[in-house]
């Protein structure tokens, strides 16, 4: 468990002048997490540090936060604030002091079935509630499984998770990810695939994790454990339960048409002893008044849409070059595009548009702006806008165009 912080004791590093680095928790391939304390409230914090040069695409940073904004749930680390700086983005998160539970594993070697349905539920709580929500992690795995003070599971990074929005025309989502080891035989077969049951799927090989002490598909050749996946080639240890291993093999189906829902695993004998059905069904309605706020229809700007938090600033997200300009809108994007062509018309611009994208030219051929709409929600996107280089162009933009679309005049 993590001690309490004590404000001025840390690096001395003021991350917005209000959280200070303790010292560094853990690093990933794009991000690094440091302990800080928080000398507002004189409590204890988690800074997720990522370098800008490092993001794929502000858009993807901004639908992470989007994300986590909407998933208020107790088994599920709530991002607290998002300050940007000239070279970094810090993720403010909730403290899990219990560290990962994948050290609490290691230390034990296994758990004891009550031990392991009570994390397991813990987990499918929150995995249910995103879905529920439209929100699929698509890389759970043991690491990124934290633990309270109590004891109690946190599911945290969100940077691979998709919303309902992405899923192509055919019904499936395409995106490969995951890590090796939990990565659903759906994923694959690249083919498409139901991201709610790629999730179940990692369920499972987390349940089996924690029963045996070891994974149910590992091979020091990736392909030969890859072939064991799309095989669905694994052993129950003899110590499992009867009832545990049914739950597992139906979870761990290399078909995901007969694959056990979540529905199913909830209603299956094994999950259901020892559950409070009165405080688990008080998790899946969790919500806090802020969020109760937003829901009824509170009229707030982007920003706020994303963080409810007056220290937020993502500006630094959208530093570009001067011909260049990315905002966030609070409107779908077709209805972007739709006023971006609706001015280009009044103005006699030539204009060539897709549903997400538009491109206005004078008629000789010259640009004038071309705008990309990336969306995030059903009421949030990320506007992109290549603008033209006269100052002719600029004077439309600055005085027709961007007003249209709500943007600050630059």
């Amino acid at each position: 468990m993590e001690p309490a912080t004590v404000p001025g004791s840390g690096t001395g590093k003021l991350i917005a002048g209000r959280y200070e680095i303790i010292r560094l928790l853990g690093r990933g391939a794009t991000a690094k997490v440091y302990l800080a304390a928080d000398l507002h409230t004189g409590g204890s914090v988690a800074v997720k540090s990522i370098s800008k040069h490092s993001c794929a695409s502000p858009s993807s940073i901004v639908r992470e936060v989007a994300i986590m904004r909407r998933l208020r749930h107790p088994h599920i680390v709530r991002l607290l604030e998002v300050v940007a700086s000239r070279s970094r983005i810090h993720f403010v998160l909730e403290l899990a002091a219990g560290g990962e539970l994948f050290h609490r594993l290691e230390s034990q070697g296994r758990f004891p079935e009550d031990l392991a349905r009570r994390y397991f539920q813990q987990l499918i709580s929150a995995v249910g509630f995103c879905h529920a929500r439209g929100v699929f992690h698509r890389d759970l795995k043991l690491e990124n499984l934290l633990l309270d003070e109590k004891g109690d599971l946190k599911v945290t990074d969100f940077g691979l998770s998709a919303q309902a929005d992405q899923i192509r025309n055919d019904g499936l989502f395409h995106t490969l990810c995951g890590t090796p080891a939990y990565v659903a035989p759906d994923i694959l077969s690249k083919k498409g695939y139901d991201a709610d049951k790629v999730d179940i799927w990692s369920c499972g090989v987390i349940l089996f994790l924690l029963i045996a002490g070891y994974l149910p598909f590992n091979d020091p050749n990736l392909m030969a454990m890859y072939k064991k996946i799309y095989r669905g080639e694994f052993r129950c240890p003899s110590w499992t339960s009867p009832e545990l291993r049914n739950l597992i093999e139906r979870i761990l189906d290399p078909n995901p048409k007969t694959r056990i829902s979540l529905a199913g695993i909830i209603n299956h004998p094994w999950f259901k002893k020892g559950l409070d059905e009165e405080k688990w069904t008080a998790k899946m309605r969790f919500r806090d008044e802020e969020l109760v706020k937003e829901e009824a229809g509170r009229v707030l700007n982007a920003f706020d849409i994303i963080s409810f938090s007056s220290g937020c600033d993502l500006s630094g997200l959208f530093d570009v070059a001067p011909d260049r300009e990315r905002f966030v809108s609070g409107e779908p994007a077709e209805s972007v595009v739709n006023r971006v062509e609706e001015v280009g018309r009044i103005e006699g611009l030539r204009i060539r548009r897709g549903k997400k994208k538009a491109l206005l030219e004078w008629q000789n051929g010259n640009l004038v702006a071309r705008v990309e709409v990336h969306r995030l929600t059903d009421d949030l996107s990320v506007v992109e806008v290549v603008k033209g280089e006269g100052p002719k162009e600029r004077r439309l933009w600055r005085e027709r165009i961007g007003p249209a679309l709500k943007v600050p005049a630059f």
